[in-house]
Formats: C-alpha cells, structure tokens, sequence
C-alpha cells in the first residue's frame, strides 16, 4: 500500500494547474498592461477567472501537465549535460561553445522540434503516414544506423572545419 502525500491529493490536481495558469496569465497582463496600467484587481480578477476556465476543461490541464513532464526532465538533462561540460572542459561554455552561431541555430532548430514533438506526444495527436518508418520491424537497426552516421558526419565535418581554419 502507497501513502498519498499532500502533491497527490486531488485538491492539488486542481490547485497546482490553477495557480500555475493564473500566474503565467497574470504576469501576463502585467507585462503587457493589456487590460491598462494600474489595473492590478482586474489584471487578477481576470486570470482568476482564465484559471477557473482551463482547470474545468479537462483535457487542456492534462496537455499542460505533460509539457511540464517534459520541461521538467528536458531542464534536469540539460542540467546534467551542462555539469558534464564543466568538468570535461573547465572552461567557460559561453566563451568556446556558444559562441558559435551555427551551435546557437542548431540548438534552437533541436528545441523547436523537441517542443513540437512533446506538444503532439502529450495531446495524442495520430501523425498516420508519418509514423509508418517509425513502427516498422526493420526501423529499429535502420534509424540507429542512421544517427550513428549522422554523428560522424558531424564529427568529420567539424574536424575538417577546424583545419582548414587553421
């Protein structure tokens, strides 16, 4: 038998994607003063009222929870990848890797996709067609296949890169 805590009471499956709706909303308004500059009893009474909608409708609380799964464990392995950075090169990330801006397209170009992906995952959106290479017997081998050669291409492509910049 599991004991239930506090975070997963029901009270808080409610409370928890309401407050955290109200407060993006109302950061919101004040940021922009949509609804006027000194208005902070409206800016609230307002996105109260947005938090009230979203946690009554069922399935776009279950959309956002899962994209906070995600945030939340995309946040812990860039983390982890950021920490392993810091030891293999002891130097500062800004200085010999960001600033890089082909690094900074590809990265942004990673996040985008990832973000799509995770959106389509946690709302359950049937891709058809699109998954077809994707449950195939053969498209395990084939895909691992393919991301090893893509990363020494990579690889490849970057050493070459920094001889002939020599």
């Amino acid at each position: 038998m599991s004991i239930e805590t506090i975070l997963q009471h029901e009270i808080a499956k409610f409370t928890l994607p309401f407050l955290l709706i109200f407060f993006i909303v109302f950061a919101i308004f004040e940021k922009t003063k949509l609804l006027g500059d000194e208005k902070k009893q409206l800016n609230a009474f307002v996105s109260f009222i947005i938090g009230l909608i979203f946690v009554s409708a069922v399935f776009p609380k279950v959309i956002v929870n899962d994209m906070i799964l995600f945030l939340t464990v995309a946040l812990v392995t860039i983390f982890v990848a950021l920490l392993l950075w810091g030891f293999v090169s002891g130097g500062d990330l800004k200085a010999n890797f960001l600033s890089n801006k082909y690094v900074k397209w590809i990265v942004g170009i990673v996040v985008v996709v990832a973000v799509i992906i995770a959106l389509l995952c946690s709302s359950n959106i049937d891709l058809g067609i699109l998954n077809y290479p994707f449950v195939q017997t053969w498209s395990n081998g084939f895909w691992t296949n393919v991301v090893f050669i893509v990363v020494i291409a990579v690889a490849l492509a970057l050493v070459i890169g920094k001889k002939k910049a020599e």
